[in-house]
């Protein structure tokens, strides 16, 4: 019977995600922490939406839902509905979640990605924390420590992806993924290659999702040999190569 589903494989490490694969859209919809460059008018309910922790001063009063706002005198007047009641609030001073420059978002990876152009500016890219200097730290002294998949369950895509926003830290990012990787590698496998007909959920637990590829791959291969040392393994057969060549070889010999 056919599967329902193949498998499509991931481009995150490539220039672009390869929007075929599952993998690469959820990964995709991570949230990359922002800040705008250049004001967003009418974008009040969406910068509410997705703020990144407003001040105090800034917050919204609890209760409120927003209605697009009406500018009157140079005065900002929001609209907003409490229950069934409906207020009107005066706001000399337009607060962060109105869409101001300088406002503090967190967007999903492909709309920053959208939006982010070195030329017009509309907005800058802060590093998630797992990608900064201290994290890097950690990493260098033993990769193995961490729990990928708690801090982001597709860290090397979505690190490769950062690559994009010409940050000036992009150089020590890409070593400290390639480093990161070449330091998790020969554990992950060795797990792969001693978990025979094991439960291997506590040894998955702590890997990012391509690590996870990984050692599914490496436990298939441990499964076909010992199916094949068993004998279970379908019947060898000999190349059509090498076929051909025998049915041309004895009529040489003959004459």
């Amino acid at each position: 019977m056919s599967e329902a589903y193949f498998r499509v494989e991931s481009g995150a490490l490539g220039p672009e995600e390869n929007f075929l694969s599952l993998d690469d859209i959820l990964m995709s919809h991570e949230k990359l922490p922002v800040r705008t460059e250049t004001a967003m008018p009418r974008l009040g309910a969406f910068f509410l939406e997705r703020s990144a922790g407003a001040e105090t001063d800034n917050a919204v009063p609890q209760g409120l839902a927003l209605l697009p706002r009406v500018e009157c005198s140079g005065v900002i007047w929001l609209t907003a509905a409490l229950t069934s009641q409906v207020q009107v609030i005066v706001i000399p001073q337009p607060p962060m979640w109105l869409g101001l420059q300088g406002s503090k978002l967190e967007l999903p990876l492909w709309l920053a990605k959208g939006l982010f152009d070195n030329k017009r500016r509309i907005l800058s890219v802060e590093l998630p924390k797992i990608y900064q200097e201290g994290w890097r730290t950690v990493f260098s002294a033993d990769a193995n420590v961490v729990d990928l998949h708690k801090m982001g369950p597709h860290f090397y895509g979505f690190g490769s992806q950062l690559l994009h926003f010409d940050s000036p830290e992009n150089a020590d990012i890409s070593q400290s993924l390639l480093q990161t990787f070449i330091g998790r590698f020969r554990r992950i496998m060795d797990s792969s290659q001693n978990a025979y007909n094991e439960d291997t959920s506590a040894l998955v637990a702590r890997l990012d999702e391509m690590e996870r590829g990984l050692f599914q791959t490496g436990q298939k291969g441990l499964n076909d040999f010992q199916c094949w040392e068993k004998g279970q393994a379908s019947q060898i057969t000999a190349s059509n190569l090498v076929q051909n060549y025998k049915k041309r070889k004895f009529p040489d010999m003959e004459d």
